[in-house]
């Protein structure tokens, strides 16, 4: 199968030339997709793409009349992509189903670990000879309660990490596993009420965009710390900001943003004019954010190559994808879910 990839990075290219081993012919391109690069795919079968490439209606056409008969994406999220445009052109699409929740559920406990013990902040000082403790007080998590909104693979992953260090969890689902151990189910209004660290583990959806603001918030305890690993959009971020401002969230911890896309894995440096909300985000020192690399780790990496080469095989041998199968039937049964 001919294919070409969009938004590589470096890191990438031994793990798919593993998981590949030249069955494909398959081009790795740096530049993300857009209405402007959408003519590489030109006599392609499929696309690869990721989180942040532009997966609309227009790029769909456009990759239809290219030719383009699959899409597969390096993520378990398909919030990105058109769905209604692909079934349209008859384009199917596939996902990453799961991969090393370990990484992501690590990733969600290191962001709350630094921001309780202010470590960020230690290094600083420590970096200019400044070894005094002044503000660097944090708290235990033994014995706090930690809710978790959303418990599919990162959510379990999470809830065992915390279990182990003595904390209470309960988490709210509308799918709630039966084979977890040590995790009280609860409503949400109950978890936001009750938990004093509160992670975010759900996909975007109509019914889970902005579920995180000013309504929701209100109702979290005082000086609470907000987690979000999973999609950006999850948090209305001017509300937020507000509630830092007022002192309502006392951490927050950001592997994702929801305005990340064209500016999330670039370098902007230079940039003259930065995102006002990004920016305002980050002057407030109870506040830290990382560049959506909660998933970046070499087994999680493997993983991902391996679901998306394997996609690519199962297509070309004319047969379905299983559980990395993304179709409207599903996509609509997503949308329905009301936490």
């Amino acid at each position: 199968m001919k294919a070409v990839a969009y938004s590589i990075k470096p890191f990438e290219k031994e793990y798919l030339a593993k998981a590949n081993e030249k069955k494909h012919d398959i081009t790795l391109i740096s530049n993300a997709l857009s209405p402007d690069t959408a003519i590489y795919a030109e006599g392609k079968d499929a696309v690869i793409v990721f989180t942040n490439d532009d997966v609309s209606a227009v790029v769909i056409e456009k990759l239809a009349k290219s030719g383009v008969k699959y899409i597969v994406t390096r993520s378990t999220g398909t919030d990105h992509i058109n769905k209604e445009a692909a079934a349209q052109f008859g384009i199917k699409i596939a996902n990453v189903p799961s991969y090393s929740p370990q990484a992501i559920a690590e990733h969600a406990a290191a962001i709350a670990f630094a921001l309780n013990r202010h470590l960020v902040t230690a290094d600083q000082h420590s970096h200019n000879f400044d070894f005094r403790n002044d503000e660097l007080i944090g708290f235990n998590f033994s014995g706090k309660t930690i809710g978790l909104i959303g418990l599919g693979n990162t959510g379990k992953a999470v809830a065992k990490i915390f279990n182990g260090l003595g904390c209470k969890v309960i988490a709210c689902d509308p799918d709630f596993p039966e084979d977890i151990p040590n995790v009280e189910p609860v409503s949400l209004d109950v978890l936001l009420i009750t938990a004093d660290i509160i992670s975010l583990h759900l996909p975007l959806t109509p019914a889970t965009k902005h579920i995180v603001k000013r309504e929701t918030i209100e109702k979290m305890k005082n000086g609470v710390m907000l987690i979000n690993t999973s999609r950006g959009a999850l948090i209305r971020t001017t509300d937020a900001i507000a509630a830092l401002k007022s002192g309502k969230i006392g951490y927050l911890g950001l592997d994702v943003y929801e305005f990340e896309k064209g500016l999330f894995f670039e370098d902007h440096e230079g940039d003259m004019v930065k995102d006002p909300l990004l920016h305002s985000l980050l002057n407030y020192p109870n506040v830290l954010i990382t560049p959506h690399q909660a998933y970046l780790t070499k087994e999680a990496l493997q993983e991902i190559a391996d679901q998306t080469i394997k996609n690519l095989d199962l297509w070309q041998q004319n047969k379905c994808v299983g559980k990395a199968c993304i179709c409207q039937k599903d996509c609509n049964a997503v949308d329905k879910v009301q936490l």
